[in-house]
């Protein structure tokens, strides 16, 4: 059974930082290329934050976070990561990563649960 678990969320000012991680496990991570959507308060659809490819790590960013957040992944811990700087308010959501064997990265195979981000002014 495939398990995708994040981690790093929490609350933070505007301006500051958070590192989120997924760690997965039950498939071969390695064929996966993985990404982060959010969900914003009060909207009902995901916006795209980032992802990298698998092999050669291709990495691709949502526009509003383009130049703050950076997404890594390391292949020998199964684990994805989110180093998101520079935050603002606008950034809170419920961060969720999630793995696809498609490359753009349109939609998951696999999500996790989601972890909360929230930045006050």
């Amino acid at each position: 059974q495939v398990h995708l678990v994040e981690s790093g969320g929490g609350s933070v000012q505007a301006g500051g930082s958070l590192r989120l991680s997924c760690a997965a496990s039950g498939l071969a991570f390695s064929d996966y290329s993985m990404g982060w959507f959010r969900q914003a308060p009060g909207k009902e659809s995901d916006e795209f934050v980032a992802s990298i490819s698998r092999s050669t790590f291709i990495t691709r960013y949502g526009d509003s976070v383009k130049g703050r957040f950076t997404i890594s992944r390391d292949d020998a811990k199964n684990t994805v990561y989110l180093q998101m700087n520079s935050l603002k308010p606008e950034d809170t959501a419920v961060y969720y990563c999630g793995a696809s064997n498609r490359w753009p990265l349109v939609g998951f195979d696999y999500r996790g649960q989601g972890t909360q981000v929230t930045v006050s002014s």
